[in-house]
């Protein structure tokens, strides 16, 4: 992803981890530092932008007036007084990350035709492995889509939804991260319960993990077919699938996906 063509300037408003990540991703792709500025009143997180050469401006509606695009990075209850202090400051494309704040909310709280993309990353953007959905509001045109998803894209992989499914989106790769992380953990308490050393049992499902992955994303094999294909007749894989399916494990992933977009929902409403 080559940010060589990018038009404008990029602003930050909160400058903390996805923000972060976001920012060494773009610097990655080669968006130069003296085309970024932010701010954030925390003093520390401040301080790691700073470090990497992009300005600090002194309050968000001073990011909007620098800004062609400004990243909208704060906590989901910040959102509106955040874009309302900005309002007349300018007319930048709002690229936004905050979970479960709908399209409409900020051009409401921008009190006009505001530009606004919604963005669903996960955790995986820390190390450039995002898994981001983008949908666009009234007022974005296609262009706008398209400049945020070059930005997005340095961090990993991106799909265009309509707005109405980012919820379920924010359920399913926004939080899924924490599922996973639960899956590998139990892995590898089940390896230490089975007599392994915890690291080496930590080390074994981790990698399970990421290689399984891997399979399914490099062969485009439907993860059923991967999965036939490694359970032979009467072997150890059956025996584990069985005892996976007797305490529900299908059950339980599709039930955390349905609470957190459920949850997610809640969040859109208030």
């Amino acid at each position: 992803m080559d940010l060589g063509r990018l038009e404008g300037r990029v602003g930050f408003i909160g400058a903390g981890n996805m923000a972060s990540a976001l920012l060494k991703g773009f610097l990655r792709a080669g968006l130069t530092p003296d085309r970024v500025s932010f701010f954030d009143p925390d003093a520390l997180r401040s301080r790691g932008f700073s470090d990497l050469g992009c300005r600090s401006e002194s309050s968000g509606p001073a990011v909007v007036r620098s800004s062609d695009i400004v990243i909208l990075a704060v906590k989901p209850g910040a959102v509106r007084a955040v874009v309302e202090a900005a309002r007349g400051e300018g007319n930048p494309l709002w690229l936004s990350v905050a979970a479960g704040i709908p399209c409409a909310a900020i051009e409401s709280a921008a009190g006009g035709e505001a530009r606004v993309v919604r963005a669903m990353p996960n955790t995986g953007a820390l190390v450039g492995a995002s898994a981001t959905a983008l949908c666009k509001g009234c007022a974005a045109s296609d262009e706008d889509l398209a400049q945020a998803e070059l930005l997005i894209g340095t961090v990993g992989s991106v799909s265009i939804v309509p707005e109405s499914l980012m919820n379920a989106v924010t359920g399913l790769s926004g939080s899924g991260p924490a599922y996973v992380m639960m899956f590998i953990e139990a892995l590898a308490d089940g390896g230490v319960k089975a007599g392994l050393p915890r690291d080496v049992a930590l080390r074994l499902a981790t990698e399970t993990v990421r290689g399984a992955a891997s399979l399914v994303a490099e062969t485009g094999q439907h993860p059923a077919i991967i999965k036939d294909q490694v359970t032979s007749p009467g072997g150890t894989t059956i025996a584990g699938i069985a005892a996976l399916e007797a305490h529900g494990f299908r059950a339980a992933a599709m039930g955390a996906v349905a609470a957190a977009t459920a949850r997610a929902d809640e969040m859109s409403r208030s």
